[in-house]
């Protein structure tokens, strides 16, 4: 009888991290973008989708391609950021970085972890919007929101890039980080060693 307990609970932990999330109806959307990048756990295949750019920090942050908390190390990191780049400009227009499209299937960057042997693991997606193109559409001090939670500013020095909105979504690997969790910008369980 324990044994059939433990692993129901053990099924049901990863749904934990959803929190009252799931419970509002969320879920959906959240299903819809594990579906939708499932395929992107093979690194050959999300650069044949265009997610080719390795986001490098300035020299000033260490010039790396993996993110880590500088400010506070026990917060973890993020990891390693690959960008498709065709996704952050609108074709319709001269202007670069401008595209303003939210869609969860869709993410801009598709964020994974080092793992010991060199290889990357998929752990995560992110949504960006560029601030002055959704300022632009939306209205100054406006913030874009995605699953219900919105975006957190940055000021995008750490990448040499104007301010831009961003979302991480860890939905290939639990993040237990309180309150936010699953949209945390970093997750403890994640390291850039």
């Amino acid at each position: 009888m324990r044994k059939p307990l433990l692993i129901a609970l053990a099924a049901a932990l990863p749904l934990l991290g959803l929190g009252g999330y799931a419970m509002a109806g969320g879920q959906s959307e959240l299903a819809k973008a594990r579906d939708a990048t499932a395929a992107y756990h093979d690194l050959e295949t999300a650069k044949a989708a265009g997610y080719t750019f390795e986001l490098p920090q300035t020299a000033a942050f260490g010039g790396g391609t993996c993110i880590a908390n500088l400010d506070d190390p026990s917060q973890g990191a993020m990891g390693v950021h690959m960008v498709n780049l065709g996704l952050l400009d609108d074709p319709s227009t001269a202007a670069p970085l401008d595209d303003t499209t939210l869609d969860p299937t869709v993410p801009e960057v598709l964020v994974y972890e080092q793992r010991n042997n060199g290889t990357l693991k998929l752990v995560a997606l992110e949504y960006v919007v560029f601030q002055a193109a959704w300022e632009a559409e939306h209205g100054a001090g406006s913030i874009p929101s995605l699953f219900g939670v919105d975006f957190q500013p940055n000021p995008g020095t750490r990448f040499g890039l104007p301010p831009f909105f961003a979302l991480h979504a860890w939905i290939w690997k639990p993040n237990h980080t309180s309150l936010t969790g699953i949209f945390s910008q970093w997750n403890p369980q994640v390291t850039c060693n």
